[in-house]
């Protein structure tokens, strides 16, 4: 799913995210960064990492698990978590973590005004520093009018790509994840103009969104390789 954006590009950064993995909000950063880019489009894949089988409802284990994760991203990426998160959330036992309603938010607010990176900051946030339930619709609805969404169009669009098309994104996205060699989430991968696609090494860049631009932007500067003729 690409960003909307009107000028010409002369590369695409294909981002493998979830909504519900925390180093993928490590990353968001990096991907804002990106949005200021010239000559570069951003494409997001929804991998699902919490749906079907996988979703899974907060439990004891689950808090004690996650959080010395959660207190590493802080301190390498310095991205906050919010009380509400670690003291609130954490201890609802019960509340589900699902993939698919955020995803299925963040396509909805692609397709009606092209906000699908705008949403997924959103959900990042809701979830890591609001401590609230993005697995809900209502509050997934709520997310919508902060960006300003219309509510009526968001509802029947989001009602329209709930379930089986959502799950055709996340089969696609998992097909992104495996040709950009990547072994699980966030995977970002340059594809340039001669048709090379390039995974990115995000680790070394977190909490450096400046260093990132010019990674990203010396990747897109580079000359094209001339064909030679024998």
């Amino acid at each position: 799913m690409t960003a909307s954006n009107p000028l010409p590009r002369r590369a695409t950064l294909h981002y493998v995210f979830d909504p519900l993995c925390g180093w993928c909000y490590a990353a968001a950063p990096l991907i804002e960064a990106a949005r200021g880019v010239p000559a570069l489009a951003i494409e997001f894949h929804g991998g699902g990492m919490l749906t079907g089988s996988n979703r899974r409802a907060i439990t004891p284990e689950w808090r004690s698990y996650v959080m010395p994760h959660d207190h590493r991203i802080a301190q390498l990426s310095g991205q906050p978590f919010g009380a509400a998160y670690f003291d609130g959330l954490l201890n609802d036992t019960g509340a589900m973590l699902d993939s698919a309603p955020p995803l299925t938010a963040v396509l909805a607010a692609e397709a009606e005004a092209g906000r699908g990176l705008d949403m997924i900051e959103r959900v990042q946030r809701a979830h890591y520093v609001e401590g609230r339930r993005i697995a809900e619709p209502g509050v997934l609805r709520e997310l919508a009018a902060d960006l300003g969404l219309d509510a009526a169009a968001f509802s029947d669009t989001f009602d329209f790509l709930a379930g089986e098309p959502t799950q055709r994104h996340i089969d696609d996205s998992r097909r992104w994840l495996a040709r950009a060699g990547g072994q699980g989430f966030p995977t970002l991968a340059l594809a340039t103009a001669d048709g090379r696609l390039t995974p990115l090494d995000t680790g070394r860049y977190l909490g450096r969104p400046e260093a990132w631009v010019a990674q990203l932007a010396a990747l897109i500067a580079a000359p094209l390789p001339t064909a030679s003729y024998g």
